[in-house]
């Protein structure tokens, strides 16, 4: 059959087979690119780090969240869902990997933190049923190829409350990922290890959110009880509440 393409998932199922090599991830393959990802426990990864997000440190410091429900997307080993839930969030924390997933939940296990993981695409995963007061992205959206910014927008507007706050850690344009548009990567077929963003894209790809604070993640020493790395750009928005 030559004719494949009848609905909108058709396209954007087309499109992601169109980064076969680079991008695994968003193929039927995905879970198993994770899954090699994640099985050496002992790899030298920044994020393999016990420690939250500092920006999700200082959010909550400076009363910028306050408790409520929250979805982790990507949460790998759940290290910023942990985090959450001590503060007195109920947090659902969503991954492709049952690796990551299995090692967040022996985590929240050793931490005595409550945090419901599930094993699965956020974007159709008929376990994540908002409203979520927060949503929290730390490594999510710099590994989606650019037509799937249209589903992540969409689960957005599927689960976070009005009110409700995003915030998102990815890959700072000058510090690490592809600066190439949107058409070179096409052209490419790859993401090249995923994809940086400036302040102002953010703002953007959100604007119909309210900004609350955008700066560049501040680095923290090895071995600290935070993470944070000065290539990655932390940006919190509050989707306004219905007129």
């Amino acid at each position: 059959m030559n004719r494949t393409i009848r609905t909108i998932d058709d396209v954007l199922a087309l499109m992601d087979r169109m980064f076969a090599s680079g991008a695994d991830r968003w193929t039927g393959n995905a879970s198993t690119w994770w899954d090699g990802f994640y099985a050496d426990r002992s790899k030298p990864v920044p994020f393999f780090v016990p420690g939250p997000d500092e920006s999700l440190a200082s959010y909550l410091d400076r009363g910028l969240l306050s408790p409520g429900r929250a979805l982790d997307l990507g949460c790998g080993p759940g290290r910023n869902a942990i985090h959450l839930a001590s503060h007195g969030f109920e947090v659902d924390a969503v991954d492709l990997s049952p690796a990551a997933v299995t090692w967040g939940e022996e985590r929240a296990a050793e931490a005595g933190a409550k945090v419901r993981f599930v094993c699965g695409d956020a974007f159709t995963s008929e376990e994540l049923a908002g409203p979520y007061d927060l949503v929290y992205d730390s490594g999510c959206l710099h590994h989606l190829p650019p037509h799937r910014r249209v589903s992540y927008r969409a689960l957005l507007e599927r689960v976070l409350a009005p009110g409700g706050h995003l915030a998102v850690t990815c890959f700072a344009a000058g510090g690490m990922g592809s600066e190439q548009s949107d058409e070179e990567l096409y052209r490419d077929g790859e993401l090249h290890g995923g994809l940086a963003y400036t302040a102002e894209e953010l703002r953007w790809l959100f604007s119909d959110y309210a900004e609350v604070e955008v700066r560049p993640m501040t680095g923290q020493p090895p071995g600290g009880a935070l993470f944070g790395e000065p290539f990655l750009l932390s940006a919190l928005f509050r989707r306004e509440t219905a007129a």
